[in-house]
């Protein structure tokens, strides 16, 4: 199936106090129509900025220093601001982590609901009215014409986030990013919210990027992972081989560190990965995850390099061949 959605060598960059910093560095997938690819990794990896970056909202110390983002084979990159904007919010949606701050407080929902449909679906004030308020009905919010008048604080943090959903959805997108949408939310709601987005982009077809700390979610909602550290994509596999057959050692790592209920002993520990993610990682030589790798070798001194190992399968990591065959693929998180 042909791509929608392609990123081929992309590399960020920001300059800062500190000289420049690369936050994502030569990072490269696709994404098909209808697919939920997710994008894990620890904090600092560079999830949340390959998500703005397809969507071009960087500050303005940002710049690309390299590849390209091809949306229905158009380079994003190359468009200016008044093309993007045609895009944006509608051909491609984001859900940001954290609604209070996404939503404005001093516009109420209705406005800010009815602003994305009335630019981008050429409706006038009445019907856009009417089609926001069929949405958010859709979300599941109780008395979606008291909640057009509403301001944002009135609001708990599971309707805000449906607010997002609604708006994000509005004008039906080709692809919708999530970005740690149930952030802050309690389990329930979570679920709830969830099952919702994936609902609702199954009607219309639309392709989620959904990238999150949980694994949890990550087994339940997506055909497909990316697994970032220091800036680079280290695995890539369809869900079930990834789960079942890990071979990166930081993708084992990040499993080891789920809490299981079979097999779980009293005294019994999470494992954890030692140290951190490096602030700054573009100038690393090596393979970036070697001084917290427990499977390191003199080898790991040259960058590996993002190889396939098997049909849908590739990683980052000079052992990801043996990685099975030393004991480390289903007993890493069993």
């Amino acid at each position: 199936m042909e791509s929608l959605l392609h990123i081929s060598h992309l590399r960020t960059a920001f300059d800062t106090d500190r000289g420049k910093v690369v936050s994502v560095d030569d990072v490269s997938f696709s994404l098909r129509p209808g697919e939920t690819l997710a994008i894990v990794g620890e904090s600092g990896c560079g999830k949340s900025v390959t998500a703005l970056s397809i969507m071009r909202l960087l500050g303005k110390n940002s710049r690309f220093e390299g590849g390209e983002i091809r949306f229905e084979g158009t380079d994003l990159l190359r468009l200016d601001d008044s093309e993007m904007r045609e895009i944006r919010g509608n051909r491609i949606s984001m859900i940001f982590q954290e609604p209070m701050t996404s939503l404005n407080p001093v516009f109420t929902i209705g406005y800010q609901l009815t602003e994305t449909i009335r630019l981008h679906l050429k409706q006038d004030k009445k019907q856009a009215r009417a089609s926001a308020v069929a949405m958010l009905r859709k979300v599941g919010l109780p008395r979606p014409e008291a909640v057009m008048d509403e301001y944002p604080f009135a609001l708990s943090g599971g309707m805000r986030q449906r607010v997002m959903i609604a708006m994000a959805l509005a004008c039906k997108p080709k692809v919708l990013i999530a970005d740690e949408p149930t952030t802050a939310l309690d389990v329930t709601v979570q679920a709830q919210i969830m099952r919702l987005m994936k609902e609702l982009c199954e009607e219309s077809g639309t392709a989620i990027i959904l990238i999150t700390h949980d694994l949890g979610v990550v087994a339940e909602m997506a055909d497909r992972v990316l697994v970032m550290y220091a800036g680079q994509v280290v695995e890539e596999a369809d869900v079930f081989r990834l789960f079942e057959n890990p071979r990166h050692p930081y993708t084992q790592g990040l499993l080891r560190s789920i809490p299981h209920l079979d097999g779980f002993e009293e005294d019994a520990r999470l494992e954890s990965i030692p140290g951190s993610v490096p602030a700054l990682y573009s100038s690393m030589e090596g393979c970036r995850f070697a001084n917290r790798c427990p499977l390191a070798t003199e080898r790991c001194r040259m960058a590996p390099p993002f190889a396939h190992i098997e049909e849908d399968h590739a990683a980052r990591c000079w052992e990801a061949g043996s990685a099975a065959e030393s004991g480390n693929g289903e007993e890493a998180y069993a």
